[in-house]
């Protein structure tokens, strides 16, 4: 038998003033973002916003559905939505902060599982890291420097 053993590195921010100007200003994006949910079932809003490599911010929020597997979240409405409109221009950041409406939600909150395989084939196609920075409606920050980072075990076209 072999052990296998997975780290993953994280920075930690004990507030958003303590990240760069840049990233700052994509937050407060995606938290303006984040208040135009459409989340009336779950109560758990989500907002996301893309630096791409050409200058443009791509923005999205998680729009929920009666018919829950049919809703979307936020940083797949992003990224699906720069992969659209951008497909050849590599994403260099993304930023998330999500809040729910029932509670205070002060712990960063990273992506969901299925956003972050989204996330990592766009990585993976673009041979490119994304920076991904994520919060909860207030509080820390947290930064990965790869999707990577979120989801080691990658499962994408090399597996096939």
């Amino acid at each position: 038998m072999k052990v296998l053993t997975i780290t993953s590195k994280l920075e930690v921010y004990d507030d958003i003033q303590e990240v760069s100007k840049d990233i700052q200003d994509l937050m407060k994006i995606a938290i303006e973002t984040r208040d135009k949910a459409y989340a009336p079932y779950s109560n758990f809003k989500v907002g996301a916003a893309l630096l791409l490599e050409n200058g443009e911010i791509v923005e999205g929020s998680n729009q929920e559905n009666a018919s829950y597997p049919s809703g979307l979240c936020a940083e797949r409405t992003a990224v699906y939505f720069a992969g659209a409109k951008y497909p050849k221009t590599r994403i260099l950041k993304m930023v998330i902060s999500a809040k729910s409406m029932k509670h205070k939600t002060e712990a960063p909150v990273p992506p969901c599982g299925a956003c972050r395989q989204a996330l990592v084939e766009y990585e993976v196609k673009q041979e490119n890291p994304i920076e991904m920075y994520f919060m909860g409606g207030t509080g820390k920050v947290m930064k990965a420097n790869s999707v990577k980072d979120l989801l080691p075990l990658v499962f994408d076209s090399n597996c096939l």
